[in-house]
This record gives C-alpha cells, sequence and structure tokens, in this order.
C-alpha cells in the first residue's frame, strides 16, 4: 500500500474541478490560479477597499502683509520760517509737491503751492497772474517767489499770432510788469526755465517763450534756473528719462511728455534750492560733527575753529558747483566769447641758479663769476 493514498486522490479531484476552466483558456493555468481561481474571478472575491473619507484642507491663515514703513515725523515750521510761494501752471504743481518732499524736515522753509492749471499770462480773461501777484503781496502771503510757467501760453493775444513781433512785445511787457512787481514790494524771484517737450514743434515754441522770460528776468535781476540741458538727452532732444540726484536712470518726465514726474520735480527743487540758499537758512549739505573732548575739562577751553565747541555743531560742506551770480552761459558761448587769455610771462633759467638777497632760497653763499679759460684747441 502507498505512503501517501490520499494525494493521488486530491490532485485528481482539483484537475476535475479545473477541468472546464480548461476548456475556455488557452495557457496552463499557474498552481495559485488552480486554487483561487483566475484573476477576474480573483477581483470579484476580493471586495474593494472602501474609499478613504475626503477631508477639507484646512483653511490657511491669511498671508500677512509686510508692514508698511513708519511714516517720517511730521516736522513742526518755524514761525519765522521763510515761506516760499510757487507760481505758475499745472508744472508748478509739480514742482512744489517736489519742495515740499525737498523742505520736509528742514523747519526752516515752508513751501506755499500756487499753481492753476491752464493759466498762463496770455489768457487774462481765464486768470489773471498780475491780480493774484498783487493780491499776495498786499496780504504779505510769501517771502521768496518761485515761478515755472509758460506751457499754456502759445495762444494769440488779441490779433496779434503766437510769437509775432506784436505778440512778443506785449507778452514781454506782461512778464515785466509781473517782475517789476515783485522788485516794488523786495520779494526775490527764482524763475524755472521750460524744459524740452516731447513734440519738437511745441517744444521749440516754449523755448522761445522760454527766452523771453529770461531776458527779463535778468533785466530784472531775478535768479534763473536752468533746465532743458539737464533734461535733455545725449543728442540735445527730449528724454522721458534721465539720472536722479543718486545718479540712477530713472523716469523724469510724464506720459504727456509735458510735465515733471515725481524724480523729476525732486531734481528740479535740488536746483532751485541753490538758488534760492542766499535767501534762507536752510538747505544745502550739512554734516554733524561729534566733539571729541565732550565731558572733558578741554571741552570749553578755546580751540582753533571746527575743533568742536560743545557737544556737536553743523560744519557746512562744499556744495556741488554752482553759478556764480545771475548771468549765465552755454558751452557755445564760451567757445567763441572773447579773447584768448596770454599766457603768463615766462622766468629765466639763471635767475634758478642766482637767488637775490634776503629772497628764500639766498642761502648766503656768494656768486662767483666764472673764470674765462683760454683754450683755442675747444678740448
Amino acid at each position: 500500500m502507498s505512503r501517501y493514498p490520499l494525494i493521488p486522490l486530491a490532485v485528481a479531484m482539483l484537475l476535475f474541478a479545473a477541468g472546464p476552466a480548461f476548456g475556455q483558456e488557452q495557457r496552463p493555468r499557474n498552481l495559485f490560479e488552480l486554487l483561487f481561481g483566475p484573476p477576474q474571478q480573483q477581483q470579484q472575491v476580493q471586495p474593494a477597499p472602501a474609499p478613504a473619507p475626503s477631508r477639507a484642507a484646512p483653511p490657511r491663515a491669511p498671508a500677512q502683509a509686510a508692514a508698511p514703513p513708519p511714516p517720517r515725523p511730521e516736522v513742526q515750521k518755524a514761525a519765522d520760517a521763510k515761506r516760499v510761494m510757487v507760481f505758475g501752471d499745472s508744472m508748478a504743481v509739480d514742482l512744489a509737491r517736489g519742495l515740499e518732499r525737498f523742505y520736509a524736515e528742514d523747519d526752516n522753509v515752508r513751501i506755499i503751492e500756487r499753481g492753476v492749471g491752464s493759466s498762463g499770462f496770455v489768457r487774462e480773461d481765464y486768470f489773471n497772474w498780475q491780480t493774484a501777484l498783487e493780491e499776495a503781496i498786499a496780504a504779505n502771503g510769501f517771502d521768496i517767489a518761485v515761478v515755472i510757467i509758460g506751457v499754456n501760453d502759445r495762444q494769440a493775444i488779441g490779433s496779434s499770432a503766437p510769437l509775432s513781433e506784436a505778440w512778443r512785445a506785449a507778452y514781454s511787457e506782461r512778464v515785466a510788469r509781473f517782475l517789476s512787481a515783485l522788485n516794488g514790494a523786495g520779494k526775490p524771484v527764482v524763475w524755472i526755465e521750460l524744459p524740452p517737450m516731447e513734440r519738437a514743434q511745441y517744444g521749440a515754441d516754449m523755448a522761445q517763450i522760454s527766452a523771453l522770460h529770461r531776458a527779463a528776468v535778468q533785466a530784472a535781476g531775478g535768479e534763473w534756473v536752468e533746465t532743458f540741458e539737464r533734461y535733455m538727452s545725449e543728442t540735445g532732444g527730449y528724454t522721458p528719462t534721465g539720472p536722479d540726484l543718486n545718479g540712477n536712470i530713472t523716469t523724469m518726465r510724464k506720459a504727456d511728455g509735458i510735465h515733471f514726474s515725481a524724480a523729476g520735480s525732486d531734481k528740479l527743487a535740488f536746483y532751485v534750492d541753490r538758488a534760492i540758499s542766499q535767501y534762507h537758512g536752510g538747505g544745502g549739505s550739512r554734516l554733524e560733527v561729534a566733539d571729541p573732548l565732550a565731558g572733558t575739562d578741554a571741552a570749553n577751553m578755546l580751540r582753533p575753529p571746527f575743533q568742536g565747541l560743545g557737544q556737536s555743531r553743523l560744519i557746512d560742506m562744499a556744495s556741488p558747483v554752482q553759478q556764480i551770480g545771475t548771468q549765465t552761459h552755454r558751452a557755445n558761448d564760451l567757445i567763441v566769447a572773447g579773447t584768448p587769455i596770454a599766457a603768463s610771462q615766462g622766468f629765466d633759467i639763471e635767475d634758478m641758479l642766482s637767488a637775490p638777497a634776503g629772497r628764500i632760497d639766498a642761502f648766503g653763499v656768494p656768486r662767483r663769476d666764472p673764470v674765462a679759460v683760454d683754450n683755442p684747441s675747444g678740448r
């Protein structure tokens, strides 16, 4: 009798149970499929895993925006601060904003904006600048006048066409009357040149109007601030960009090709400050220097200048190069004007060999005349 009588019987029963499947499949089955059936039956037998319950993502905390920088402390202007009134059209509004930023921390200067859009010296029926100025003078409303005007003045005066000879005479008379009122009241005036404009013909007309302004201002002894060369391109025309006060190239003009941007106004305010610095105690470049002897017995002793007299002091530093006087010259004027400067007269080298008595290099050694030597052969 076989030692394992039940094994052949079990194998026969498995083959008999799987008999119909062999008739349906073309490939032989492995032991796993014989025990648990084909893959289709396994999928039916094995229950599908229950889907995991969906969990809503926890709401994100709102991102906190970066805290804005603290506002600059508002400086209380001194009671005797110089009042600078900015007269003119819409360009005066841009300039006034720049001057306000420039003097924001200076308690010695107060800016008063008096710009009126679409105004000028031509349309006195719209806004009369002569009347407005006389009212401001009568009210003692300012100490220094800053004027930038003219972008709306390319219009006829009566029957005179713009920039005609009759127009120029009438226009110049109005500008001179405006300046005469300022001089009569003892008010210093700083007049701003109109900058280059994007449209070539319009810019050329503004340059002619600025020339009339300049002639009248110089005749009245006012301060003239040039802008054309400071805001023009390398080719001598209009450019919307340029270096700011830090030397970075940025947008200087607004999209209309006429007005100043914030950076352009800030740059112009710097030049205006140079022009009016003689009339006020603020502005300029200053450096606070600590006293190295502060707190010692020698602090109150008499010392040479700029050695510190007290805890600290403000020392006026050399400011950027600025013109002396009111007369300005363009580069081409400097080339052709005047006569060449004569070179300084030279000196005789013998003067260096024999110093006269009393001169600093006369060391007391007497000069000896050279002794003639007879040498016919030249050797």
